[in-house]
């Protein structure tokens, strides 16, 4: 039975313990991403306002509150290299969870509330990556894109282009969308810009194609995030 003494040891599994396990879940995740040549990768602990930025390395105000990467997207679409990616974080977990088990084993760490918190929560972490569900906000957890490419459903990974163009006779920037349908122009390159970046980060994985001067340039893309 717990008493107000193991209080404190509750704060340092919510402070500390808990954003171990998310960096440890996004380095699986960055591992896997990396190998299938994944570039400009980020990993951001928390949520909130950016407090240090370093490298590949954000962490923000709320540090111990949630967690994803980022990179752009890869070249390689085939689905094992996706499903690789996502499943990086569980497995890199459930790694973490053999290494503490048999470093308590050998005596070689102590067996005590930090060591049963790691590896608690780390099969917290586990289930609700693996869990095939939506997320609130329409995000797909690891385990409901492992389904989904599993089942061959690999339009969850098709990569959607929205393109920025100069139409001379009108004077406008158009966006259109990943059919090349008209969207919407507008008077402002900036402003078109920022209306395909909405449009492509919603329908991930995607990316953005800015037509200026008879050249096609890609400004932005957006993979779909490992959580």
């Amino acid at each position: 039975m717990f008493g107000i003494s193991d209080i404190p040891k509750f704060l340092l599994a919510f402070f500390l313990v808990l954003p171990l396990i998310s960096i440890i879940h996004e380095l699986g995740h960055v591992f896997f991403a990396r190998l299938m040549g994944a570039k400009n990768i980020r990993i951001i602990v928390g949520s909130g306002k950016p407090v240090y930025n370093r490298g590949i390395v954000e962490i923000r105000q709320y540090y111990f509150w949630y967690g994803f990467c980022t990179f752009e997207n890869i070249e390689r679409k085939e689905k094992v290299a996706n499903i690789l990616i996502f499943s990086g974080g569980a497995l890199f977990n459930l790694l973490s969870i053999i290494a503490v088990i048999l470093l308590v084993e050998n005596k070689v760490l102590e067996e005590g509330m930090l060591t049963y918190q790691f590896t608690y929560f780390s099969m917290y972490y586990v289930f609700f990556a693996l869990l095939p569900m939506l997320y609130p906000g329409g995000n797909f957890s690891d385990g409901k894109m492992i389904l989904e490419l599993i089942k061959n459903k690999e339009e969850i990974i098709k990569e959607r282009s929205y393109r920025v163009q100069w139409k001379t006779k009108e004077e406008k920037w158009e966006v259109l969308n990943h059919k090349s349908e008209s969207v919407q122009s507008f008077k402002k390159e900036e402003e078109a810009i920022e209306k395909a970046k909405i449009m492509a980060q919603e329908n991930r994985p995607s990316r953005i194609i800015l037509l200026k001067n008879g050249e096609e340039k890609e400004i932005q893309n957006y993979p779909r995030v490992p959580l």
